[in-house]
């Protein structure tokens, strides 16, 4: 991981295969997970974890910048911060696209900035535009079908390649509509030629989601997001067919949680002793960020200092 960084700006072997590993992780025949980043130190983390793909949260995001998850952040906000995720790992990016930002023209120019930037797929939910976090209220307007599905072949065509993941979230469930009208709208996203569908669910069981597997049948791989119902055993997903997981708000959550406790004790006690054994050392910092990589380059690009020799 101490050449994170750096591989990330400058190993372009290493971005063209990301896109290709993330199709790998969603069409695989194993469960895979994909862990949320919300920016470069966050990505850094993830990967020294052990996972395989990062989740770019709109959520986390939106947050990060000190927006609310209903499109305040605009969609170039968001691709620089998917930029500086790309930048920071090693790992591929599957992008949240919320519903495209607008019409089919703004998912495909936001998908194709995306793109460029090194993101390996994009996810986009069928909500019209501005969205609202599916975990806030009870109104939330669906898009028409026609119309997303139009969203959706936009950026299949506007996207180079073959390899960049598109994925369809399903939001009928969050909105009440029930699982008929969800499997209706999955089988046209599918039909539009989405790579894989994520249905919804704010229920705290896996109740809805389960019903769904069964009746959608790996038409194309199924991907959850069991924020609501967190208690359910990783088995249940395997035994349904389900193909990726994502935990997807969780670095977020995390760190608001760290930064309040700290911060209160620092003032509280207005000290930083209390504290120290409590927050990474610098070296963690500066080894996930890397610095090692940084002074070896100065060994061989700078000039001896005087005396040195």
């Amino acid at each position: 991981m101490s050449e994170s960084v750096f591989n990330g700006y400058f190993s372009t072997a290493e971005n063209a295969d990301r896109t290709p590993r993330m199709r790998q992780l969603i069409l695989s025949n194993e469960l895979s997970f994909l862990m949320e980043a919300h920016d470069a130190l966050s990505a850094a983390i993830a990967e020294s974890a052990g996972f395989k793909g990062l989740w770019a949260s709109g959520l986390s995001i939106s947050s990060s910048l000190g927006f609310r998850d209903a499109n305040e952040a605009s969609w170039t906000q968001v691709v620089e911060a998917v930029e500086r995720i790309v930048d920071a790992a090693n790992i591929p990016v599957l992008v949240d696209g919320d519903s495209g930002f607008g019409n089919f023209n703004n998912a495909r120019l936001a998908a194709l900035k995306l793109w460029q930037r090194g993101a390996a797929g994009l996810c986009l939910e069928d909500k019209s535009f501005p969205k609202m976090n599916s975990f806030v209220g009870n109104e939330h307007a669906l898009a028409d079908i026609t119309e997303f599905c139009g969203r959706l072949k936009a950026v299949k065509d506007t996207v180079p390649g073959e390899d960049f993941v598109l994925i369809a979230r399903i939001e009928a469930l969050i909105a009440g509509r029930g699982l008929d009208e969800a499997l209706t709208r999955a089988h046209a996203y599918a039909d539009a030629g989405v790579d894989a569908v994520l249905i919804h669910s704010r229920r705290s069981d896996a109740g809805q989601i389960l019903e769904f597997a069964r009746a959608w049948g790996n038409t194309r791989p199924l991907v959850i997001v069991p924020t609501k119902y967190y208690r359910t055993p990783v088995s249940a997903y395997r035994e349904a067919g389900i193909s990726t997981v994502i935990w997807a708000n969780h670095n977020m959550r995390a760190a608001v949680i760290a930064m309040r406790e700290v911060c209160e004790r620092i003032f509280r006690e207005e000290s930083i002793a209390g504290i120290e054994g409590k927050v990474a050392g610098l070296e963690d910092v500066f080894s996930l960020l890397g610095y090692d990589e940084l002074a070896a380059a100065e060994e061989r690009y700078l000039p001896a200092r005087a005396g040195s020799g």
